[in-house]
């Protein structure tokens, strides 16, 4: 099949609805043995994971046929099935603020030999994983996350739904997509008194925060809140036994309040389910 025909593939699925799914444990994927390349030499290919428009990359996997390799990771999802997530995700670059990110993905056939690739086959994946660099390999030889290469290693149910698993490695295209989400934004309290860390999820449209801020019942004032790693934002201001209300603001600007959406009986390790999604 023409790339052509891949693209044009590709592009028919973004106009449908976009799944949203996700990715874990920091990828063991530039540190462990790969299947052999299906063709020569993978030139580093410099557009950001994180831009719009059809754009060229490759894609390795991890994590097992299960995908049980795949919970944990970077962003802080922890279990991705009790997360909304599932086994459709990824692993990216950017640490934390590719987290919660979606994206549509097909195998490029013109840039390799077609046996490797399912051909018209489209996968929407999330990310919720870093794919982390290996400076000792070649970034096409096994140091697949090299920057400024765009690299998704992904969980290897997502993978094999565009890719034939003797492959290992193929090149895709790839275009950035909304997240479609069911209900609201849910926030998880971990931490103790003095150091409140926040995890933040099930967030639709862009699918990245990019600033969040808090406040108690007992407070007048906005507190803001830091990226504390992957989707976990933290506050050092002492609000236990407070309501909690928080103002999350995602890559795209737009900003969603979430008035008392944590009850005065809180505990730690509890999670918080909104009825309040960005659109």
């Amino acid at each position: 099949m023409a790339r052509a025909t891949v693209i044009a593939a590709l592009v028919m699925a973004l106009l449908g609805c976009a799944l949203a799914v996700a990715a874990d444990d920091v990828a063991p994927s530039a540190s462990r043995p790969m299947a052999q390349p299906p063709s020569g030499g993978l030139a580093p290919e410099p557009q950001p994971p994180a831009s719009r428009g059809l754009l060229k990359a490759h894609a390795t996997f991890y994590g097992g046929a299960d995908g049980a390799g795949t919970m944990g990771g970077a962003c802080g999802y922890g279990n991705l099935y009790s997360a909304g997530y599932g086994t459709s995700t990824t692993a990216l670059l950017n640490d934390g603020a590719s987290c919660g990110q979606c994206y549509k993905i097909a195998c490029d056939s013109k840039r390799v030999d077609t046996r490797w690739c399912k051909l018209g086959e489209v996968v929407t994946v999330t990310a919720t994983n870093f794919c982390p660099p290996n400076y000792d390999l070649p970034s096409d030889d096994g140091g697949w996350c090299n920057p400024p290469r765009p690299h998704f290693d992904m969980a290897q149910p997502a993978w094999e739904k565009i890719g034939v698993y003797r492959a290992g490695i193929i090149p895709v295209v790839y275009q950035r997509v909304p997240c479609v989400r069911r209900g609201g934004v849910r926030f998880t309290i971990n931490g103790h008194d003095y150091f409140q860390l926040v995890l933040v999820t099930n967030v639709a449209t862009i699918g990245s925060i990019k600033s969040m801020d808090v406040k108690g019942s007992e407070s007048p004032d906005w507190m803001p809140m830091a990226r504390n790693w992957g989707a976990n934002w933290h506050s050092l201001a002492y609000l236990t036994g407070q309501r909690r209300s928080f103002r999350v603001t995602n890559d795209d600007g737009q900003t969603r309040t979430f008035t008392n959406v944590v009850p005065s009986g809180w505990k730690f390790g509890q999670t918080f389910a909104s009825n309040v999604q960005f659109k």
